[in-house]
């Protein structure tokens, strides 16, 4: 078995102008992945991350630490949560990102967690 972290990325402005039962839908929807990875045994934890307007971003440059607001590059897509997940294989993690909502709007990056 090994673990992944599937990391979903998307545009989270495009929640701005959504009704509310278009954000109804998503969240029934990421329920129902959730339940379907409970289901299969491979979910080992998850969540959703607050925007980037929340973020803070600490670098180290010439020995001082910089803090600034929001994330440290400006990109497309940001961020948005993301499940840990154990797994036999990477085909599995694969099928697993394949089938979660935001693959369907943004981007799943798979990432294999380092075993200890």
């Amino acid at each position: 078995m090994a673990q992944y972290l599937l990391l979903i990325y998307g545009d989270e402005s495009s929640t701005e102008n959504a009704t509310e039962d278009d954000l109804a839908q998503t969240m029934k929807a990421y329920g129902e992945y959730t339940q379907w990875l409970a289901d299969q045994g491979w979910m080992r934890g998850g969540e959703a991350l607050r925007g980037t307007d929340q973020a803070t971003s600490v670098r180290v440059s010439g020995g001082e630490r910089v803090v600034s607001d929001g994330p440290f590059a400006e990109t497309k897509e940001q961020l948005g949560g993301f499940y840990l997940i154990e797994v036999d294989n990477l085909d599995d993690a694969i099928e697993a990102a394949g089938r979660c909502p935001g693959a369907h709007h943004g981007t799943l990056e798979v990432r294999p967690i380092l075993p200890t």
